[in-house]
């Protein structure tokens, strides 16, 4: 190849950096199933980062008193006016009413990001296992009820407990985010590093939510084993 050659052939763009995340600060988030343990743990921890949060529930009276409780400017609402309010979705409901819960919001849902957390657990005398639905994973399918949505996975393996309990500044943990695009991915990335102590780490697409959602039923074992609010931590990224 001559010097001309070299000349006239175009720099390749440097690889993005995978740690230089967007600014979410903006973004209002709602949860969905915001009076559970998960959804108001969520709702406690993102506001009290400075996230504008909205929790819902089916009883909006519900909600309200909720977010009262946490304070932190929360508001609470109904599903389907928390849906529409929010520019982040968490889904953060029961696995039981996960599919109808998600199919009478499609309309509200449509053009937002999804974040669903939600874990397909049985337990009998053994403990928990985890279920298979029959779209592979809850992610899945809130994807396949949500098609005009952009949905993601991640917040899977967080204690409630902690994620409660006013005395725990820092939750170190990492959280597995799972997506289709990058763009939602690091979006998510980023809401959850605004979190002390958490860091958003990719996953996979949503076809590998299943093993994340699974996992949680070995760290109920390993919590009831050990008296521990177990979480995860990804080496060497």
């Amino acid at each position: 190849m001559t010097s001309t050659d070299s000349a006239q052939t175009p720099a390749k763009a440097p690889a993005k950096d995978p740690w230089d995340l967007p600014d979410v600060s903006g973004y209002v988030v709602g949860v969905l199933g915001g009076t559970g343990p998960q959804g108001k743990g969520l709702a406690l921890r993102l506001a009290r980062a400075g996230q504008k949060v909205i929790i819902g529930s089916r009883a909006a009276e519900r909600a309200r008193a909720a977010a009262e409780e946490l304070g932190h400017g929360v508001e609470g609402a109904d599903n389907a006016e928390t849906a529409r309010r929010s520019d982040i979705v968490i889904v953060a409901v029961p696995w039981e009413g996960h599919g109808d819960t998600l199919k009478s919001l499609r309309e509200e849902l449509a053009g937002k990001l999804v974040v669903d957390c939600v874990n397909p657990l049985g337990f009998d005398k053994k403990g928990a296992y985890a279920l298979k639905p029959q779209e592979g994973s809850a992610a899945e399918q809130a994807a396949a009820l949500l098609p005009d949505s952009r949905v993601t996975a991640a917040f899977h393996h967080l204690s409630a407990v902690l994620l409660q309990d006013p005395e725990t500044e820092r939750i170190d943990t990492d959280v597995m985010v799972l997506g289709e695009e990058r763009a939602d991915v690091e979006i998510v990335q980023a809401l959850a590093g605004r979190i002390p102590g958490m860091r958003g780490v990719f996953a996979g697409r949503l076809r590998n939510a299943h093993q994340v959602e699974s996992l949680v039923a070995n760290l109920i074992s390993v919590n009831r084993r050990y008296k521990a609010h177990a979480g995860l931590r990804v080496t060497d990224v």
